[in-house]
């Protein structure tokens, strides 16, 4: 099993995720959201919901939010936000114990990609979104964002014989606009379209005086020796110069369809 289809990695990781995830990914989110209109009346589900970056965002609107992930320690986070439009389930995004056609919005913010088997997580999307209703999904560019993007980059600089990270299936599969908008369709969405959207991740300095709070959740850091994290954080220094912020520009695709 891969670190990232393991709920009791995200249940470790949850707490870490949203202090230093969640706020980047909640712009995203925000992106994502600006894609269709939400009323008071929306039924909205977020599939693999992580933290609730998505989920937390579509409850300000008003509308009715069920937020579902495999990992209890995601929800559980979710929870403690304590907002009464807002239910939190730990649920398999492969196999919704929902009913068909039951929500006018689906979303996943980088979740349904993590899935094994993220195509039967799309047409569980579509399965439970009502005829009209829209689904969202955001997927990362091929070698991801944030500081896995970075890792990538300064691995293939430094280490060039080393392999780096396998990115999960999907993101490769969908990081074309074509092909994502065709596994829309595949999954019971039409009339795709295909956002392409960056920000900058805004990595602190500062936080290189810890690295291993800054890059543990990469296995491009893990698998490093003391002597190679060493020399990554001193090209990352070099990187940033006298600034205390480094910005990693990290490109998202949010794709809409429409049930």
């Amino acid at each position: 099993m891969k670190t990232f289809e393991d709920p009791d990695h995200w249940d470790t990781a949850a707490v870490h995720y949203e202090k230093t995830a969640h706020p980047f990914t909640a712009r995203f989110a925000e992106d994502a959201l600006a894609q269709i209109d939400l009323t008071p009346q929306s039924r909205v589900l977020d599939v693999a919901a992580g933290t609730g970056a998505l989920a937390l965002a579509a409850a300000r609107t008003g509308a009715q939010v069920l937020a579902t992930d495999f990992s209890p320690g995601m929800v559980g986070r979710i929870a403690t936000a304590g907002l009464p439009n807002v239910e939190a389930r730990v649920m398999d995004g492969q196999s919704l114990d929902l009913p068909d056609a039951g929500f006018d919005a689906v979303f996943s913010i980088f979740g349904v990609i993590m899935f094994p088997d993220w195509r039967k997580g799309l047409r569980e999307m579509a399965r439970v979104t009502r005829p009209g209703g829209h689904g969202v999904v955001a997927t990362w560019q091929s070698r991801g964002a944030a500081t896995f993007l970075l890792l990538g980059q300064i691995r293939a600089k430094l280490f060039p014989d080393r392999g780096g990270m396998t990115m999960p299936e999907a993101v490769q599969a969908l990081s074309d606009p074509a092909d994502f908008a065709r596994e829309l369709i595949a999954a019971g969405y039409r009339d795709p379209r295909i956002e392409s959207v960056t920000h900058d991740f805004e990595l602190e300095v500062a936080a290189l005086d810890q690295p291993d709070t800054l890059f543990g959740m990469s296995p491009d850091w893990t698998s490093l020796d003391e002597a190679e994290k060493a020399e990554v954080v001193a090209e990352v220094r070099q990187m940033a110069g006298d600034g205390k912020i480094l910005p990693i520009p990290s490109t998202a695709l949010i794709g809409v369809g429409v049930r």
